[in-house]
Order: C-alpha cells, then sequence, then structure tokens
C-alpha cells in the first residue's frame, strides 16, 4: 500500500483494492478522512480498529503499587547510591514483609486488591505465602527469565480461575495448561506454526474458517508455507424478513463432518459480527465432532467472550478438541500490555494425535525436539509450542517477560475478586449504548438479540438499500459501484472511517464498526454519515433514471 497512489472513487482501482487487507486500506482511509476534516466543519471519527478508549484502573494501581514495594525487597539486598540494588531474595519473611507493607499503605489505590489476590490465592489454593510473595517481587521487577518458561506458577493459577469464570466452565473442573504469550497475534501465529511443524496439519490440507472471521485467519492460510486448502463456514442465516442474524445454518456446520477437515479456526463472539454462537451450533459441533469428525482440532479465538452474557466457550463444550486463545486486551483497555493465553485441555487431541504419527515423523520430531529432553516423544504438545516459539533453540529463554505476567495475574484477580459483576455489567452497558446510538441515527432496526457481544457491529448496506429502496436499487447499486466505494466515500465526504466488512469474507456491501474506541455523541454522528451516504447513492439513481 506504502508506494501506490490511493485514488478514492475510482471504479478501477476500488476493485484492485479490495485484494488488501482491510487493515491495510484503512490507513488510506484514515489519509482521506484526515484531509476531509481540515477542509470542512466534519469532525474526524476513526472506528476501524477495535482498540478500546478505556482502561481497568484497579489492576494498574496494585500493579504499581506492588512495584514500589518490590523495589524496597530489592535495597533490602542491596542499596548503592549510584542507583545499583539488588534482586529479591526467596528467604523465609518475605511474605510478612508484603502484608506489612499493604497495611501499611492500606489507604492506597490497589492496596485492597493486592490483599485480597493474596489472600485468594492462600486460601482458596493453598499457596506458599512465601513463594507467592516472592513470585510477584522478582516477577514485577523482571530480573530473570520467565520460569516455568510456560507461565509462571501462581500466575497460571490466578488465570486457570479466571478462564472458568470468563469462559463458561459451568463446573467443569478438568485442568488447562497455560501457555502466556504476547498478546491473541502471537498465540494465533504460534499455534499455527505448532500445528504444522508437528504434522498435524501438512502443507495443502483441508481446514475450516467460521466466517466472517478477523482477517489474519484468512490470510495466514493463504501463506506459502501453509497453503491450505480452506473450507468456508459461512454464517449466512437470515431471517424470514432477510435480517442477518449472523448465525450458521445447520447445513454450513454439516461441512464439517467431512473427517478430511482437520483444523477449525472461529472467533466466538465473531469479529467483526460480535455475536457469540448460539446454543443449538454449539450442540450441533458437539455432535458433529463425536459422531463423524472425532479428530478435528479446533482453534477457538475468544477474546470478546465478556461481553456476553452467559458466554460458553468451545473450549468446555469440546474440551478435548479445543484450544483456546484468550486475551487480556480489550476487556481491561490492555492492547498495549500484549497479554494473552494459550489454553489447552491436560488430556488432548493434539497429544493424542502426535502419539499416532508414523514413524519416520516421529523421528523428525525427535531431531526437532532432541536438545530439550532425553525423551523427546514425552514432551506436551503446549511445551512444543513454547519451544516452538523460539525457534527451539532459544527454548531456554522462551516465554511471556514476567512485569508483563503479574500485570495479567493483577487482571484475573481483579475480576475473580468483584464478586457484584459491576465491572462486566458496565462494560456491557457502555457498549450497549454506543451500539443503540449509531442504530438510532441510521434509521436501521436493530432487533434484540441475547447472543450479541456488540463490540463491533457489521452493517450490511445491501440488506438497507433493499429495504428502503427495493431491489432495483440495490441492483444499482451493485451494477454501478464496488462494494468499497462506500467506506471509500465515507472517510472522502464524511470523515469517517470504517471496514470493508468483506475483507473479513462478511457480505459484500457491509461495513464494521468499532464500537470500543469512540463515545456515545460519535456513534450518534457515524450513524447519520451512514444513512446520508445511503442515501446519495439514492439519487444518484433517481437522477439516472430520469
Amino acid at each position: 500500500m506504502s508506494n501506490q497512489t490511493f485514488n478514492p472513487e475510482n471504479p478501477a482501482y476500488e476493485k484492485e483494492l479490495e485484494r488488501v487487507s482491510p487493515f491495510e486500506i484503512k490507513n488510506e482511509l484514515i489519509k482521506l478522512a484526515q484531509a476531509d476534516a481540515q477542509k470542512s466543519t466534519a469532525t474526524f471519527l476513526n472506528a476501524g480498529r477495535g482498540n478500546p478508549n478505556w482502561i481497568a484502573t484497579y489492576p494498574r494501581e496494585a500493579y504499581f503499587l506492588l512495584g514500589r514495594w518490590a523495589m524496597t525487597e530489592c535495597r533490602r539486598v542491596h542499596d548503592d547510591p549510584t542507583g545499583i540494588a539488588g534482586i529479591p531474595s526467596p528467604a523465609k519473611g518475605i511474605a510478612d514483609r508484603l502484608t506489612a507493607f499493604l497495611e501499611a499503605n492500606k489507604t492506597e489505590n490497589g492496596a485492597s486488591l493486592l490483599k485480597g489476590a493474596f489472600d485468594y490465592m492462600v486460601k482458596n489454593h493453598n499457596a506458599d505465602p512465601d513463594a507467592l510473595a516472592y513470585e510477584w517481587a522478582e516477577g514485577i521487577i523482571g530480573d530473570q527469565y520467565p520460569t516455568p518458561d510456560r507461565i509462571l506458577k501462581y500466575t497460571e493459577i490466578f488465570v486457570q480461575d479466571y478462564l472458568k469464570w470468563a469462559m463458561g466452565s459451568d463446573g467443569d473442573n478438568s485442568v488447562y495448561d497455560l501457555f502466556a504469550t504476547e498478546g491473541g497475534t502471537a498465540g494465533m501465529c504460534y499455534a499455527f506454526d505448532s500445528i504444522q511443524e508437528n504434522h498435524l496439519v501438512k502443507k495443502g490440507d483441508k481446514i475450516a474458517l467460521m466466517t466472517p472471521i478477523f482477517t489474519p485467519y484468512i490470510e495466514i492460510p493463504q501463506l506459502d508455507r501453509f497453503s491450505f486448502d480452506v473450507v468456508n463456514i459461512s454464517a449466512n442465516k437470515v431471517d424470514n424478513d432477510g435480517y442477518h442474524t449472523w448465525q450458521y445454518p445447520p447445513e454450513e456446520i454439516d461441512k464439517l463432518r467431512d473427517p478430511s477437515i482437520k483444523l477449525l479456526c472461529l472467533v466466538n463472539p465473531s469479529n467483526p459480527p460480535s455475536y457469540t454462537l448460539h446454543p443449538d451450533t454449539l450442540a450441533q459441533l458437539v455432535d458433529v465432532v463425536k459422531t463423524d469428525n472425532p479428530n478435528l482440532m479446533i482453534v477457538t479465538d475468544d477474546v470478546y467472550g465478556t461481553f456476553v452474557t452467559g458466554f460458553r466457550s468451545l473450549m468446555y463444550a469440546l474440551p478435548f478438541n479445543t484450544m483456546c486463545v484468550y486475551s487480556f486486551s480489550k476487556y481491561f483497555g490492555a492492547t498495549g500490555w500484549r497479554l494473552a493465553t494459550i489454553a489447552i485441555n491436560q488430556n488432548n487431541i493434539f497429544d493424542k494425535l502426535i502419539a499416532q504419527l508414523p514413524d519416520d515423523e516421529k523421528q523428525d520430531l525427535a531431531r526437532r525436539y532432541g536438545s530439550l529432553s532425553l525423551d523427546p516423544s514425552a514432551i506436551k504438545f503446549i511445551d512444543r509450542m513454547v519451544a516452538d516459539s523460539r525457534l527451539v533453540a532459544l527454548n531456554h529463554t522462551a516465554g511471556l517477560s514476567t512485569p508483563q505476567q503479574i500485570q495479567m495475574s493483577l487482571f484475573a484477580a481483579f475480576s475473580l475478586l468483584n464478586t457484584d459483576g459491576s465491572y462486566q455489567q458496565k462494560m456491557m452497558a457502555m457498549i450497549k449504548s454506543r451500539l443503540d446510538a449509531l442504530w438510532q441515527t441510521t434509521g436501521f432496526t436493530l432487533l434484540p438479540d441475547p447472543t450479541r457481544a456488540g463490540y463491533y457491529s457489521e452493517i450490511d448496506i445491501m440488506v438497507w438499500a433493499k429495504k428502503f429502496y427495493g431491489d432495483d436499487f440495490a441492483a444499482y447499486l451493485s451494477k454501478n459501484y464496488e462494494p468499497l466505494d462506500f467506506v471509500i466515500k465515507l472517510a472522502n465526504e464524511t470523515a469517517v472511517v470504517l471496514l470493508n466488512g468483506d475483507g473479513f469474507d462478511g457480505p459484500a456491501w457491509s461495513v464494521r464498526v468499532s464500537l470500543a474506541n469512540l463515545d456515545e455523541p460519535d456513534y450518534l454522528k457515524i450513524g447519520t454519515a451512514i444513512r446520508k451516504l445511503l442515501d446519495q447513492y439514492h439519487q444518484a439513481y433517481l437522477n439516472a433514471k430520469s
């Protein structure tokens, strides 16, 4: 994109541009929108990215307060006036000093969360107080490589409990091993990489994507090293009035009964429609796996699950088959922290399939991981992912930085201790009010739906073209304009940036609006701009007919 001249509202160029990632197109739309804002009275509004405009305060305040205490632990060991200190000592008594510090600073923001988190781990998991305090001190100071490299001991327990709450375990007490990663994007890369490196899916094999879906899930399988044969499972269900439900018809899910499909990838709740799987779809997926495709590997990306009441992830509906990638970025306003985890059940399909590989492939993997163990065949798949993340040879320096892991554990602890659910309720209410504001000024109909997360809204302009102005007008739009024309005109003429929905394998004329990064009044303006532009197209249609 950077070496091309962006030519707005040129049909031939728009058609070429449709092959480019919507996230790359977005950068050019921003330039157009900013230019329009400078020459007009319009306000530049970028609803193209999902980066939230809120932060969770208490876990951050706890983090900074914990850092102050950890520095006192370092200075206890050595304190040089030139600015050199020692590193925390694991000697007995460190927990008592933490407790005394928190008591002395109990009025400080974050103190109650730290005390609550510490007590939670000691009381609910029989944690050794000194070991926990030492993990916190050394972790937040960041003076050592992560040990264990996959995830710190008590961080893993905090996040395991958090995932049970956030992902809808519904009493399922099966244990998941976790791998802390540099955001959900790193988790995606590690998942694709290790699945292929371990001969579980080979170049040219058949995989399935539940679409619409976050664009990288579309683009990664197309890379030459993968070249997967992709089957789309499309959320193309519509109700009797022609409205999208953004759910999957049974015949789409039935495609997965084909045992040659080895891997299924989905984002749940979806991106961009932002709907969670309907309970009937979950039940059908369970039947597909149990009845016809028991070796199906599933990667579910559930970053938006906390925005749906009663959310249930496939990691608990199909625990044996599912790897969950969960990011803390959206719910806690922490995209810059790069915090995520990969969760795999201790009894899982990945280890089973590796054990069933032919001898020549087992020998190949023994060579690959032979530097890590005298018995490389015993290395679990999730630990192979850790090694693969550092090209195996650098396994000893693998892992998410320890300060990041401490912040992740405090995010998790905050939710576990927020027993009245006030934080989640506030998040959901804020998103809903923005969603309602957006649709209010479009004049379009937003149907109530308990499966809607609402973090994004995908609006199919063609549906509303037909609803308001009829099939003949819709045909005129398709014949005379490229679908990308809508988001280009919107940026160029109203200073509003949205992403094109077809870049996510959504309907050609759909647009994605992020409800996370602007304030409620801004969405009133965006809705007005969307409707105004649709009306402009209709006026052009009337002019062409006259």
